[in-house]
């Protein structure tokens, strides 16, 4: 075999074993992929039943209801155009409240109601926790900003 055959051919098994583990790579990534949806994007393309999927906005004003169980809790999430109703299960986050920005996963159910399995509270960038909030204070270097207590 020539220095130039041995070296096509070491070329080719390099190609072919990259190209390989790439698909191998895309194929396991696309298994762990959730789509992230707002209420409006949701309404336009709903995914199948069976995908998991993220919706993102803000907690409704006056939708949030909590069941008799005291865990189960009813609310709308909206873009303020449009509002998916959502049910979850479980302890909410500390931040979570109406006018609150939120980001639920989960599946939709066949009646358009979106089955939560994990809620998460977003704060926005002005947030500062208490603890860096009053040390700054302390040290005259506050600027003001929101702290959550």
């Amino acid at each position: 075999m020539t220095r130039k055959r041995r070296r096509m051919t070491l070329l080719a098994a390099v190609a072919a074993a990259s190209s390989t583990a790439a698909a191998l790579v895309l194929l396991a990534a696309g298994d762990g992929v959730v789509y992230f949806y707002g209420p409006s994007q949701l309404a336009e393309a709903a995914p199948p039943p069976e995908r998991r999927f993220r919706i993102g906005g803000i907690v409704e004003e006056g939708s949030v209801a909590r069941a008799d169980d005291g865990v189960t809790v009813r609310f709308r999430v909206t873009d303020r155009v449009r509002a998916v109703p959502v049910a979850y299960a479980g302890l909410l986050p500390d931040l979570f409240r109406e006018g609150q920005g939120v980001v639920a996963g989960g599946r939709l159910d066949g009646q358009g109601v979106f089955r939560a399995d994990e809620i998460l509270a977003k704060h926005d960038e002005t947030y500062m926790p208490p603890e860096v909030a009053d040390a700054l204070r302390a040290a005259g270097r506050w600027r003001g900003g929101a702290t959550v207590r």
